[in-house]
């Protein structure tokens, strides 16, 4: 079962794409992440962008926590429902859906904000190579505000990812098989 862990939405059940082509981020791990984000001011007010969302549990955990706005990016179009049926579901103010592939999105107006990114969540599939990831990592770099923060969750058997510019700090935890680096820009 996957669930929100905390805020407005605190313990509403979410739903996950059918079959076996996304791998939600176990509660664990969000509890964890979020709450250090939440510690560092990176979530309240902030404007969320979930790369590779799946069923949007990143993203939506972020606008239940107080995030002003969240855009959920999922190329895969069983994900994409599920996660717009999960914001509806849900309620939360802010939360939009794209149905497109991550690096597509990036180069489109669309992802342009004025002031940029607070957060960048990417989760993507344990297949996406290391230089695929490189090249979303480098499209996503001019998109981001002023000290912003970038998550990325892997598998621990990966490297850690290559930034395309060297962050202020960069912090590793592992979680099992799960590794969570977060950013500071």
């Amino acid at each position: 079962m996957t669930r929100i862990v905390a805020g407005a939405a605190g313990g509403r059940r979410l739903k996950v794409p059918p079959g076996e082509t996304t791998r939600p981020t176990s509660e664990r791990v969000r509890e964890a992440l979020f709450s250090a984000l939440e510690a560092a001011g990176a979530v309240s007010g902030g404007r969320v962008l979930d790369l590779y969302a799946g069923s949007g549990a990143l993203g939506l955990e972020a606008a239940s926590r107080g995030a002003a706005q969240v855009v959920l990016v999922e190329a895969a179009r069983a994900a994409a429902a599920t996660a717009r049926a999960n914001a509806a579901a849900l309620g939360l103010e802010g939360v939009r859906v794209v149905h497109e592939r991550v690096e597509r999105f990036l180069a489109s107006p669309g992802a342009v904000l004025e002031g940029g990114w607070d957060l960048v969540l990417l989760d993507p599939p344990y297949a996406v190579g290391e230089e695929e990831l490189a090249g979303v990592l480098a499209a996503a770099a001019p998109l981001l505000a002023e000290g912003a923060t970038v998550v990325v969750e892997r598998s621990s058997r990966s490297p850690e990812p290559r930034w395309p510019q060297p962050p202020g700090e960069v912090r590793r935890r592992r979680y099992g098989e799960t590794s969570v680096w977060t950013a500071r820009c």
